[in-house]
């Protein structure tokens, strides 16, 4: 295929079908300051040729590495399939009406939990945060979320590198390359 995102797609569609747990599940790597990686899974929520969507707090060590440099890495590693895709880009907010769309699709408790952790930093304990959620809850009237706090949005990476990966049982397995070269995607194959 001439379009990564066509292949990404079929491989994602593939994963779907199969009922693979969270196959929206990718593995995000940033950098931080003094230049040590840091890697977490996170959940894919939207695709698109625009970019890789997924949410998160703004104040949070990926939030602050992605401020500090927005070059980052996705993995979506399928083992039933032996696939993966790795995807090198660039990572930026999402608009606020963007991020409120992501916000409101969310769980009531993912809502909940969102607004109250201060996602990466140090906390009391356990019973701090279940105290926390606890006051939020008895806040709300009944039968409504909290509304998306303005320390957490999305975040889109606009793709710039893509390959996919085949496993095969000889070891000999299938690399393919997709490069962004000014407009259009230049593909090569890859030694195992």
């Amino acid at each position: 295929l001439s379009n990564p995102f066509e292949l990404f797609g079929q491989w994602l569609d593939a994963a779907i079908d199969e009922k693979l747990i969270e196959a929206n599940a990718m593995i995000v790597a940033t950098v931080s300051a003094s230049g040590v990686p840091s890697t977490r899974t996170v959940l894919m929520k939207m695709w698109s040729q625009d970019g890789f969507v997924f949410g998160s707090n703004f104040s949070s060590q990926k939030g602050d590495e992605i401020a500090l440099n927005p070059h980052v890495s996705l993995l979506f590693y399928w083992a039933a399939l032996e696939r993966q895709v790795r995807i090198s880009g660039t990572c930026a907010r999402c608009t606020d009406e963007e991020s409120n769309q992501l916000f409101e699709r969310r769980p009531v408790d993912a809502r909940i939990s969102a607004t109250v952790s201060p996602q990466s930093q140090v906390i009391p304990d356990r019973a701090w945060l279940e105290a926390e959620t606890a006051q939020l809850r008895q806040s709300l009237d009944p039968g409504t979320a909290p509304e998306r706090p303005d320390f957490w949005g999305g975040y889109r990476v606009t793709a710039t590198a893509f390959e996919f990966w085949q496993g095969r049982s000889n070891r000999m397995h299938d690399r393919i390359r997709y490069q962004l070269e000014g407009n259009a995607w230049k593909a090569d194959r890859l030694a195992p």
